[in-house]
């Protein structure tokens, strides 16, 4: 990332000082190396680097954990209803393991699991 490129993304009221803008240049490089060019990696690693530099640590943590208690919640409450749902549909023949393994985006062993096929 150019440093231009750091600064149109941070706008005109980011509120860094110079040094700040080339330590946030320097890990924005880390972060795009370390995401190996997933984007949402890359954004999620920066945003959260410059709020580290403009908020309290312990307020972005908590929202992090937060965030991430929250969508491990909501994967759990995912996972239960495809495992009903295929229960259902295989169970009366709407659907094939596989079929319903690969709209459900899981591997087919998940699916038989689910149906106690283990």
């Amino acid at each position: 990332m150019q440093q231009y490129e750091l600064e149109a993304w941070l706008g005109d009221d980011h509120g860094l000082n110079d040094d700040q803008i080339s330590e946030l240049l320097a890990q924005a490089d880390e972060i795009e190396e370390r995401c190996d060019g997933d984007q949402d990696e890359m954004r999620e690693e920066l945003v959260t680097a410059y709020r580290l530099m403009i908020e309290e640590p312990d307020t972005v943590v908590a929202e992090l954990a937060e965030r991430r208690v929250a969508a491990s919640v909501a994967e759990a409450n995912a996972l239960a209803g495809l495992r009903q749902a295929a229960t259902t549909l295989i169970g009366r023949g709407d659907a094939t393991e596989a079929g319903f393994a690969r709209q459900a985006g899981v591997d087919r062993m998940t699916v038989r699991k689910w149906l106690g096929k283990q």
